[in-house]
């Protein structure tokens, strides 16, 4: 049984679209990417499945229970991460974890949670003096507290120096390897290829396309090989077909009797694909 199940969900306000005929489901232990420009539905996705949002029309389980039925012991059960940072700037970072962790019937503690985001040696500053990308470390960590069986995460690494980024993919892949569940939304098409299991793209509120990336790349690209080789003082470049390569004549000779400088499968971006499925940019 799915853990996550949407059907058929409409959500708008006033005569602005936020999602429409909006349907999908989520495995456990995967992480489940929604890919797709601002304004696409995504934020409004997330705050329906963690009941911000509750005037929404259609059908949504989690874990086999109809969203609806669900009372304050969900919150017990998911963590929450948004875009913007949900933090007290005027405490600690330690105090603002063991404020969100009194809300908890179970929790990690706190220093530990800082330790796996890497904020523990600013556990004591205050957040008014944090960069935007510890304030998103710390909501993450805010997030992680109650050591939650799914986690929502909107555009989690927003923000983040490639270092941090780096810590926080990790992190999130630990947690997939521990049978953790993660909905991650992001516009960033290098988040969504590294990490996630599958990806659902998703334009002007609904899903055109939910596939593993690495088979939308094997399913949507060129099968060729392109060699980038040296021969006589210059540089150049072949492409061969992928059937058949290892009995390619001209191939093999490259091979053997020059200096390769790169070979490579000619393999779209996740980019690519969104635009040649949905007509529109990520961006």
């Amino acid at each position: 049984m799915p853990v996550i199940e949407v059907k058929n969900v409409k959500k708008y306000y006033g005569d602005v679209r936020g999602v429409e005929n909006l349907s999908f489901e989520v495995e456990e232990g995967e992480i489940y990417g929604f890919l797709g420009p601002n304004g696409a539905g995504k934020t409004t996705t997330v705050k329906i499945l963690v009941k911000i949002i509750k005037d929404y029309t259609g059908n949504i389980k989690v874990f086999g229970k109809d969203l609806k039925q669900w009372g304050k012991d969900y919150y017990q059960k998911i963590g929450v991460s948004f875009e913007f940072p949900a933090v007290y700037s005027k405490l600690t970072a330690l105090e603002n974890l063991e404020f969100f962790a009194s809300f908890y019937k179970k929790h990690f503690d706190p220093i530990e949670v800082l330790k796996m985001v890497g904020l523990d040696k600013e556990a004591n500053q205050l957040v008014t003096e944090f960069s935007k990308g510890m304030k998103k470390k710390l909501d993450l960590a805010r997030a992680l507290l109650p050591d939650p069986e799914i986690l929502f995460l909107d555009e989690p690494l927003e923000g983040l120096d490639p270092a941090s980024a780096r810590k926080i993919k990790d992190l999130l892949l630990e947690m997939r390897e521990n049978g953790k569940t993660i909905f991650l939304t992001t516009h960033n098409m290098y988040v969504a290829d590294e990490l996630c299991d599958r990806v659902g793209f998703i334009v002007e509120g609904a899903i055109r396309l939910v596939d593993n990336p690495k088979e939308l790349k094997v399913k949507m690209g060129k099968r060729l090989v392109k060699v980038e080789y040296a021969t006589s003082g210059s540089v150049e470049v072949k492409e061969f077909p992928l059937e058949d390569l290892g009995k390619n004549e001209e191939f093999l000779n490259i091979i053997k009797n020059h200096e390769i400088r790169r070979i490579n499968t000619e393999e779209p971006t996740l980019e690519e694909i969104f635009l040649k499925v949905t007509g529109r940019r990520l961006v």
